[in-house]
Order: C-alpha cells, then structure tokens, then sequence
C-alpha cells in the first residue's frame, strides 16, 4: 500500500512540475534569466489589429507575437486615459489605491513600488523609452527606470496636441540601449504614441489610408515595432525574453457619440488588447476576463521573482496554460471630466460578462449578448446590488491612509512660494451631489462641440472655431477647455488683448481650474504682463507645484524684469522636475548672457555658453538655442563662429527673425554686402509689417548700405 501511496504522490507531483516548467528554465527557487519587454500602444483598439479582427487592416509583425503567445479577447483598462492607465500597468493597482486619476494634474507618488523599481532590486537593468508628453519623467513613472527616456526635444506642451515623436525613434533609441547592454537580464518598456489623434502617419500609410488615418496610425506602429522584434531574432534574444504587448486605453471613434476618448468608459475605450508571449508557451486565445493590473503579478510569476503583497491583480499564469482565473471583479473609472470641470464622476466595473456603470444616469449591460453596449438594461434591473458590489470594492481597492496619489507638494517650495507673496493652496471645490443634469451623457453635446471646434481649427476654418468656442462658453460657464483653447486661438491670430480677457473670465467663473490658471499665467509672459504673469503663476505653482513648464515661464518672467536671481531659482526648479528639458537650458544661456552683459565675468559668459550647448545636446534641432549661442560668441567677438550658429538657425527655422537680422549686421560688418542683402531682404519680407516707424527706417538703411557698390 506504502507503494501505491509514494507512487499515486509522484505522479501528481509530476504533473504539477510539468505544469509549472514551462514558466521557467530554473527551478521555483531561482529567479527567471527571462528578460522583460513591455510594449504598451497608446490609444490602440484591438480591432485594429488582424490577429483580433481582419476588417480593417494587416498587422503582421504584432500577429507574430499573437502566434507565439496566447491572446486574451476579454482584456479590459482601468481608465480610458493614457498616464492613470500606465500607472494601473507599472503599479499592479488600481487608481482608487494609487490615486492618479488624470494626466497632468496627477503624479505617481514615490512611496509606490513600480514594476521597474521591484525588478530592479532583483539585477534587471532597466529603461523606458515613452512617446509622448503624457508619461513625461515629471509624473513620476521613472521610479526605478535606469534610463527613462522621454525626450521629445525642445516643443512645449500644446493646449490642442500632445508633444511626441514618431514610433521609429522611440524604437530606435531603445535599440540603442539594449546594443549596449551588459549580459544582465534587462527590463524595456516601449511605448508608441502614434494612433492618438491627431491622425497623422507618415509615408507611405498617409496615402494608403488617406481615408482612415487612424488605421494607417495603427499600421505605421506594426511596421516600427518589426524592427524591434527582427533584432531581438536576429540576436538570439526571442527564446529568453518574456513580451507583454498592450495598449493604455481604445478610442471611441464615433461610438456612443464621443470622437475619440477619456470622456465616456464604453468598451470603444477600456477594451485593449493584451498578447502574452514566452519561449515554451503554447500559443492559444483565452476569453477570461483580465486587466492591466494583472501584468505585475503575472511578470513575477513567469521571472520566478516574488510578489508584492499590495498587488491588486492576479496572475494570468494559469489562463496561459488554459486553465480558468480566480472569479472578481474588473474596477474602470474615467475621472477627466470630474476634475477638469466638476462634472459627474463616472465609476464601474465589470465581472461575468456584466457590466454596471455608475452615473446620475446608471447603466447597466450584457456584455456576453451587446459587447458594443447598445442596450441599457438599467431601468428594468434592481441596482441596488451592483451599487452595493461597487461600494465594496471602492472600499477595498482604496488605500487605507488616504494619502495616495494627492497632488505632490514639495514643502521647501511651498514655503519660497509663501517667502513671494503667493497663496499658500487653492483647492479645488467640486460637488458631491450630482444630478442627471450633471451625468456625461447630458452633458456630451456641450463635449461634441468642443471637439467640432478643434476639428474646424485644424482645418483652417479659424472664424468657425472661435464662434464655436464662444457657443460653449456662453452655454457651460464651467467648461474650462473651452477657455483655455479660445484664448490659444486668439493668440495665434494675434488678438492678445482678447485672449488676456478671455481667459480672465475663464478664472472668474473657474477659480480653482488649474487648466485655465496655467494658460494665463503663460499667456500673461507672452504678452509681457510679466508682475501680472508672476502673480497668476504664483497661483497654479502653489496648487501643483510640479510643472516644469510653469516654473520656466516664472524664471521668463523675472528675467524679463531683470530679477535675475529669481529668475536662476526659478529655472533650477524647472530643471530639478525635468533634467532634460532643453528649452529651460536655453533660457539659462540667456541668463547668463544677460549677466555677462553687466559684469564681464568669465564664469557668466561659460554659463552661458554650457547651457546654449547642452539646450542643442538634448535637441540637436533647437533654432533658437543656435541663436542664443551665436549671440554669445558673437558678443564674445568670434563673429565666424557666431555667423556659423546663426545659419544653422535660419537652417533650422527659414524665417527666425533674430538670425535673420543677426546675419545681415555681420555679413555687412565683413563687406560681404551680396550675402548682408540677401539676410535682410528676408528679414523685411517677414517681418517689415510688424515694426515701428523708426525700425523700419533703420532697416531701410541697412538694405540701402547693402546695395551700394
């Protein structure tokens, strides 16, 4: 019987090792030689992709992967907008624990343990290679990133676009890192941008999808990430390396009436694809329901490496071997609209094809029958239980201080703030009462139109767009964006004046709107407002002091007071949040130039020297940083290297006015008086409408001294 007994053991003990082998090459006490690829696609509806759907286009390089993994069909986000989804990713929980609900006006708290910094601690090298400005260093994912690359060279943040770059740099300049790496296990995340809107692909898939450019979005990442996957075969790295391919969040495309996302949290914009791939896997589909929160865990399952105990996911080993997941539900929220404009916060969740969404308007739908959730089934359910399932998971998944994810503030830089004069906080007072009227459906009109407003100015029906901006602000006094891209418009037409006045009414009517107080503060800059600029600035910083860009715009303002050391306070600052921000190094350049002017002192003009070159270091394409360099060799007397610098400025922006003019003063100083004509006669060609009487009289001059033999 002892026989039977040890040989009945050894046969489960078999079958439980073989199951477990093929998740690793070592035994469960050793740590996985696996390295780690994440790949997370901004903005990506799984439809898109062939190896889900074949209506609308080829994916070959991304269906590759799918024939090498196992494809989950039922893969859902937690938020329909890109920094909260990649924080769900990198954190294993869920906003209601760590807190970031929105991009921008959030940032990952350091407390956290992220995927990086946990497999770090374990040997991984680590980097991160980010497309676009939402995932920018300054809110916080670079915790345990060696390398945290997110730069996008010298443009700023735009009111209608995301900063980004193109999906075959950011595969490019992850290349590079992995060519240079030591024979350690590493961990690469990659994450393209590309089919966020605008739609705009490059050659050849703006011609071949010229009538669906999101398409061809989706079309142009396939091909950048072949080359990525072609390296890792070609260097024997596909059999040790674990992938994990995903997108943040869907886009809604029309459906449920919104154009594009993080609005409503319809499957058109939670439901993502999710492709799992490993060396000794068996390829398959599985059509559990899983979301993003079960990336970590799972990850320390196939690495052999422990599991934190926060982790709010499960791991999907067992559904990679075809074998059903622990039942719970999927928590989603989408916030946006909450914290920009105090509208309805919308929360659910799914669990067993069911989904419950709730709003002053609740909904309720069967996913397994009206996957694209076109009947509410909410009048004829008794919610009280859905609401009552939802109560407890906020209560569980939340995190038990409360401190999670509060809008970080550097105390040294609240108390410099309060030493200027500033507000000390302004908080955000928004309703806990909502009504149907506050629901987003009601509300989607005033959100269409919005979108119809963008839409008319991007393509060149500027008077529209205005009118339609005005419309919204005349209907919805709460609707910050609307303020904050009229005044944009405004500007860009010229008319400052109303623009100023725009965004003041904007304030007035949304005091705690951090959207608004920041564009006016840097508007005020612009439009040399600079003690008003200090003053609203001074407002934004004390609410979120962790924008880079605003503390540029107030070391601007002060040096355009001459506060010089204000000024060099304020752009460290700017620099401590953001160390590769090229546009605040170039200011510095200016500083110090500027100092350098007055007291002749060496260790001015090095300055200014060191951050004109570093500013063209960190983007090789910044006119202006060219300009600012010129300038000093120029004032330092190397007028040939000045000269040099300047024509790499017009090279690099054909009607930069500071060049232009530069250039035609020193080809005249050299006699080359062909070369001094040709600079000025483009200089007047641009810019002669826009001078005073006596500048015009001045260039006159110039161009006549030019002609003269």
């Amino acid at each position: 019987m002892r026989r039977k007994y040890t040989y009945a053991f050894l046969v489960i003990f078999l079958a439980v090792l073989f199951a477990i082998l093929p998740l690793s090459s070592k035994s469960s006490s050793q740590e996985s030689s696996y390295n780690l690829l994440l790949i997370t696609i901004d903005t990506l509806r799984p439809d898109r992709l062939s190896c889900y759907s074949s209506e609308h286009l080829q994916t070959p390089h991304i269906d590759s992967l799918a024939e090498r993994g196992v494809l989950f069909t039922k893969a859902y986000a937690h938020t329909p907008t890109t920094l909260p989804s990649h924080t769900n990713i990198l954190l294993g929980t869920t906003p209601l624990y760590h807190g970031v609900h929105d991009n921008s006006n959030f940032i990952v708290s350091d407390e956290f343990l992220t995927l990086a910094e946990h497999l770090k601690s374990h040997g991984y090298a680590t980097g991160a290679f980010v497309g676009a400005f939402p995932l920018d260093s300054r809110f916080g994912l670079t915790q345990g990133f060696d390398v945290y690359d997110d730069n996008y060279g010298s443009d700023v943040s735009q009111v209608f676009a995301f900063v980004e770059r193109k999906a075959e740099v950011v595969v490019d300049r992850a290349l590079d890192w992995l060519k240079n790496l030591p024979k350690n296990p590493w961990f690469l995340w990659v994450h393209c941008f590309d089919p966020h809107q605008r739609y705009e692909p490059p050659e050849p898939f703006k011609t071949q999808y010229k009538d669906d450019p999101y398409n061809g979005e989706v079309a142009y990442v396939d091909f950048a990430l072949g080359k990525l996957f072609d390296y890792l075969e070609e260097n024997d790295l596909s059999d040790n390396t674990l992938v994990i391919f995903t997108g943040d969040h869907g886009e809604s495309l029309g459906q449920h009436g919104e154009s594009t996302h993080g609005y409503f949290a319809y499957n058109s914009t939670i439901w993502v694809p999710l492709i799992i791939s490993y060396s000794g896997l068996k390829p398959g589909t599985s059509d559990q329901e899983v979301c993003h929160v079960d990336i970590f865990p799972t990850v320390c399952d196939i690495l052999n490496v422990e599991k934190p105990s926060f982790l709010q996911g499960v791991s999907l080993s067992s559904a990679l071997r075809g074998r059903r997941i622990s039942r719970r539900p999927i928590y989603f929220e989408s916030l946006y609209p909450y914290y920009s404009r105090g509208w309805a916060p919308l929360r659910g969740y799914i669990e067993d094809g069911q989904k419950f969404i709730d709003s002053p308007i609740p909904e309720f739908y069967d996913l397994e029958k009206d996957f694209d959730e076109l009947e509410n089934l909410a009048p004829r359910e008794n919610l009280s239980k859905y609401k009552s399932q939802l109560d407890r998971i906020t209560d569980e998944q939340s995190y038990a201080d409360k401190m999670a994810g509060k809008q970080k503030v550097d105390r040294e830089a609240l108390q410099k703030l309060k030493s200027l004069g500033y507000v000390s906080s302004i908080q955000a007072s928004r309703k806990t009462k909502f009504t149907p009227d506050d629901d987003l459906k009601t509300l989607l009109p005033f959100q269409s139109k919005l979108t119809q407003a963008m839409g008319a100015y991007h393509h060149g029906r500027i008077d529209e767009g205005i009118q339609l901006f005005q419309e919204i602000i005349a209907d919805r006094k709460d609707f910050d964006h609307a303020y904050s891209y009229l005044a944009t418009v405004l500007k860009e037409q010229r008319r400052i004046k109303e623009a100023v006045n725009i965004l003041r009414e904007g304030l007035e009517h949304n005091p705690s709107s951090y959207k608004i107080i920041s564009t006016y503060g840097i508007l005020l800059v612009e439009a040399g407002q600079y003690d008003a600029a200090i003053e609203i600035i001074g407002q934004g910083l004390a609410m979120i002091d962790y924008d880079p860009e605003l503390w540029n715009y107030l070391g601007v303002a002060y040096w355009s007071k001459g506060d010089y050391e204000k000024a060099l306070e304020a752009y460290q600052k700017a620099l401590a949040l953001d160390n590769n921000y090229s546009i605040v190094f170039n200011n510095l350049g200016s500083l110090y130039l500027s100092r350098f002017n007055q007291s002749k002192s060496s260790s001015d003009y090095q300055n200014a020297l060191d951050n004109f070159k570093k500013a063209i270091e960190l983007d090789p394409n910044y006119a202006s940083a060219y300009n600012g360099l010129g300038s000093a060799y120029g004032q330092a007397g190397d007028l040939d290297a000045a000269i040099l610098c300047w024509e790499k400025a017009v090279e690099l922006k054909p009607d930069f006015a500071y060049p232009l003019y530069n250039l035609g003063l020193s080809y005249l100083a050299k006699g080359n008086k062909t070369q001094a004509l040709a600079y000025f006669q483009r200089y007047k060609k641009v810019y002669y409408d826009r001078l005073s009487a006596a500048e015009k009289k001045r260039l006159d001059d110039l161009i006549r001294r030019s002609q003269q033999k």
